[in-house]
């Protein structure tokens, strides 16, 4: 048993995050009502400082000035410190980030602010090295003690600020939202396309699945060479590269360069949940194989690694191994050739183990520059050939690297992250008809409701050791909402939908501003955050306002609520200007523009063979239909269209019904006339 020197009060919470400093000697407090009380007992300003289990550079810090008593003496003398895990709290983020933004006009993590005792914040930064956060703390707790009513003044406009923009970025006018205008803004937005190595131009480099799923959608319905050839490469690219693990399945969070090679090492539930959806749509509209491949190593890897013994999928794997970024993913040449022997100079070539595929201090970075297709004719070789080849290797390397230290495992289990993995899973499962696939997702649907749920139509957005807590935000309503739409549509369980529906009562109730016609990102009654925010760039996650509107959209064609599509489309025109102006930063808005703009069907599938004729019709990429399959005259689609023996597809638009067919085929025709 270890003994520490040092032990405060994280010692008490279950965030792994908060965990890793619960030893230093800093007296960090976790966020809440007791923290707060004492600093405005001891006349004392808070130190926020913000990050995640996976944050390299939070690991950093901690080494450097965290564990340094000096420091921490500092610290504890003029502050009231307080550690916060933004995957738990990212409302308390939204507001600090927002803050160090004005001040800075950069952000980023480990984010780090002092603010009064009321929360109101004065200063802010991200990464220090330690004698500058040092100086920094004295300068400004001296400062702050000569010239309080000076902080004080700096903080209300700080505050104000803060609100303005937590708010909404206003609408100036309200722009077009029509098919041409989301022509012009695509058009602009090609601009900003990497043409060689996919992706938006410059490093660092992130994925951003929920643009590359808006421009997979827009080169369907509005065919574009151009935009099709730019999310080919993309995928392409990502896949080959160093940013996907190779070996083990599973994506990294970014690339540090242009080109995918060297990754930020962590791993993140909620890229791979969206990266799952993504490759899966687009194997369904180009029925290429490697994707097929990139979703059943991405699969493995999260049943393997992430998963609980409940059903809950974790949060993240760390960067870092034996305190070295990326170590755990890395390889050396004597190693591989130890391990590969005879056939090391087609693995090496295949892997690229030489000038390109080298990074640092004699270690290679394992990626592709080649499809299997154009490998095997260069090497003359057989298709089948290669892959049995492939498959071996990995097998060698992944029990190489089991014998490794692992990066740590951060096992939170988030309501939004895991209701994006049930999403990519639904797609997986349409895509190829896996009931694996299907399986998990319902199981951890099933988790999330019966433990995460502490009455109906209530969600918690945190669970880990056998506890639940955090009040859920937007975010963690809206995704889970999407995730049982999209569970009801490929099942035909009315109970998914009533859920969906149930939560998205709450979501009116707790969360929505009637006057803005908008949702905050935080419930109604909340008293330890000095500004309620409200969510509308999309970002590496969709906004949970985009998401919500696009949920509203979708429930009210299957549940025959008006109400829920005349909401989202004035939650469209109160950002419009934002979203027509700036596309990649509001793709999902897009998606949403894009349902008003084009055709939308209702396809109503009834019969003892309904649910399977859904599934048959869903493996065809379908971005612009809603699904509603079974026998269920509750449900407004399939009201006096159920016959008892027979099996029939209606296709619906705008309230309009073509005459019902029998066959998958006959209703894909109805969808292209």
């Amino acid at each position: 048993m270890t003994n520490y020197s040092y032990t405060n009060d994280l010692i008490n919470e279950t965030s792994p995050y908060l965990l890793q400093h619960s030893h230093n000697p800093v007296n960090w407090m976790a966020w809440g009502e007791a923290a707060l009380q004492k600093a405005k007992n001891e006349n004392k300003l808070l130190l926020i400082s913000i990050g995640y289990a996976a944050c390299h550079w939070c690991h950093v810090m901690e080494h450097e000035s965290f564990e340094d008593e000096q420091v921490a003496e500092v610290m504890n003398k003029h502050f009231v410190c307080i550690k916060v895990d933004r995957e738990e709290r990212p409302d308390v983020d939204q507001i600090y980030m927002t803050a160090v933004q004005l001040m800075t006009q950069r952000g980023g993590w480990p984010l780090n602010a002092i603010a009064l005792p009321d929360g109101r914040p004065i200063w802010g930064g991200t990464y220090f090295q330690k004698d500058g956060w040092v100086n920094t703390l004295q300068q400004i707790a001296d400062y702050h003690e000569k010239y309080p009513e000076k902080t004080m003044e700096y903080a209300e406009k700080l505050t104000e600020g803060i609100t303005q923009s937590s708010l909404l970025p206003v609408t100036t006018e309200v722009q077009q939202t029509d098919l041409l205008s989301i022509k012009k803004s695509v058009e602009n937005w090609q601009h900003g396309f990497d043409l060689q190595n996919g992706g938006s131009k410059g490093a660092p480099k992130f994925m951003m699945p929920v643009n590359l799923q808006f421009l997979l959608r827009w080169t369907h319905q509005e065919p574009n060479a151009a935009v099709e050839t730019h999310v080919l490469t993309t995928l392409e690219k990502m896949a080959h590269g160093g940013i996907y693990d190779q070996v083990g399945g599973g994506f990294a969070r970014y690339s540090t360069d242009s080109f995918w090679k060297v990754p930020h090492f962590e791993k993140m539930l909620y890229d791979n949940g969206q990266l799952l959806s993504l490759y899966a749509q687009a194997y369904r509209k180009f029925k290429n194989e490697s994707y097929r491949q990139v979703v059943r190593e991405t699969v493995d890897w999260l049943k393997t690694e992430m998963l609980s013994p409940e059903n809950g999928f974790y949060s993240s794997l760390d960067a870092d191994s034996e305190g070295i970024e990326g170590k755990y993913y890395v390889w050396q040449q004597a190693e591989l050739q130890n391990l590969i022997q005879e056939e090391y100079w087609l693995f090496a070539n295949y892997f690229n183990v030489n000038d390109d595929g080298y990074w640092e201090d004699s270690n290679y970075i394992l990626l592709r520059q080649q499809s299997d297709l154009a490998f095997v004719k260069s090497n003359s070789l057989e298709l089948d050939e290669l892959q049995l080849k492939v498959a071996k290797w990995k097998a060698k390397l992944k029990e190489a690297r089991g014998k490794r230290v692992r990066p740590a495992l951060d096992d939170k289990i988030l309501t939004s992250w895991n209701a994006l993995v049930i999403s990519g899973l639904v797609e997986c499962f349409k895509a190829f008809g896996e009931e694996e696939y299907l399986e998990l997702a319902q199981k951890n649907a099933d988790f999330i409701l019966s433990r995460l749920q502490p009455q109906p139509g209530l969600l918690l957005h945190s669970h880990k050791n056998g506890q639940a807590k955090i009040t859920a935000f937007l975010e963690d309503y809206a995704l889970f909402i999407q995730a049982l739409i999209d569970l009801f549509e490929v099942t035909g369980k009315i109970d998914y939908l009533k859920q969906a529906d149930l939560f998205c009562t709450t979501c009116f109730r707790d969360f929505y501003d009637a006057e803005r016609t908008i949702f905050y990102f935080s419930a109604e009654g909340q008293t330890d955050l000095i500004s309620r925010t409200i969510e509308v760039q999309d970002n590496v996650i969709p906004s949970s306002n985009s998401v919500m509107a696009n949920n509203l959209v979708r429930l009210g064609h299957l549940l025959d609520n008006h109400s829920y599509p005349i909401t989202a489309k004035a939650m469209l025109l109160v950002v419009s200007d934002s979203v027509m102006n700036y596309p990649s930063g509001h793709a999902n808005w897009m998606n949403l523009a894009l349902n008003f703009a084009k055709e939308f069907y209702d396809i109503a599938i009834t019969g003892d063979q309904a649910v399977q004729l859904s599934r048959e019709m869903q493996q065809q990429y379908l971005p612009n239909c809603v699904f509603c399959p079974g026998n269920s005259e509750q449900l407004p689609l399939l009201y006096n269209r159920v016959t008892p023996g027979l099996s029939r597809i209606f296709v619906c638009e705008n309230q309009t019904c073509k005459l019902p067919v029998e066959s998958v085929s006959e209703a894909s025709r109805l969808l292209e006339s």
